[in-house]
């Protein structure tokens, strides 16, 4: 089986005044955002991928390259339109203290599977397509390199959270109880069986074992020993 590794994007200069930026163009990773984009190509740095498919969009692809320009050798760098960000349609550009006062944000908190944006994208198509793809991307990788292959998707908040929210067997009305901040690293393996979920919205912590992770469908009964932790000293 092969293993996806989530990444949000780092903070941009939209996130960091409250404003929803959609698909809009010329939306840069801040400094804040890059420091935290190079932490997560630190962290990552341990684990050979062989590849990095991300978003189209600017912050998407700056932070995929804070990733690739750590990883040793040449790795494969699509960027799939199907991971970009939801169509928020009338709702870009506007401030998330604005939208929160029209009827449909409640609806958004709640009940994400009716929301359709005014003149944008369904909830649902958003997780149909995004969900899609990386089970497209995943099959090939591990076609082409075989078990135990990693590879990492960047993309956008509400993006990671609706694939995990499928990889956990949750309804798309539940995916609001799950977070994904900044540049943060969740961890999807899908097996014949069912996906399992190894980490989300991670921002710290050690990823080497990923190189050496037993390969299995089943669950370990009672949990399992674990990941060896890393040597220190």
């Amino acid at each position: 089986m092969a293993t996806v590794i989530l990444v949000r994007h780092g903070r941009t200069t939209a996130n960091a005044t409250g404003l929803l930026a959609g698909r809009a163009v010329g939306v840069s990773l801040d400094q804040i955002g890059r420091d935290q984009a190079a932490r997560t190509g630190d962290r990552l740095a341990a684990v050979p991928v062989v590849g990095v498919v991300s978003s189209p969009l600017e912050r998407c692809q700056q932070t995929a390259q804070l990733i690739l320009d750590r990883q040793a050798g040449t790795t494969y760098a699509p960027v799939d339109l199907d991971l970009t960000e939801c169509d928020y349609g009338q709702w870009q550009g506007r401030t998330l203290s604005d939208l929160a006062t029209e009827d449909l944000w409640p609806v958004v908190q709640s009940q994400p599977s009716a929301v359709i944006f005014p003149g944008g994208e369904s909830m649902a198509a958003m997780q149909a397509r995004s969900v899609a793809a990386i089970r497209r991307h995943d099959a090939a990788f591990e076609a082409e390199y075989g078990p135990g292959t990693v590879w990492v998707a960047v993309s956008h908040g509400d993006i990671i959270k609706s694939i995990l929210a499928d990889a956990l067997g949750m309804h798309l009305d539940l995916f609001q109880r799950i977070n994904v901040g900044p540049a943060s690293v969740s961890i999807v393996r899908y097996g014949a069986s069912r996906p399992t979920v190894y980490a989300t919205n991670t921002d710290a912590g050690d990823l080497s074992w990923l190189t050496n992770s037993v390969n299995s469908d089943d669950a370990p009964v009672g949990g399992g020993a674990g990941h060896t932790a890393p040597r220190t000293g």
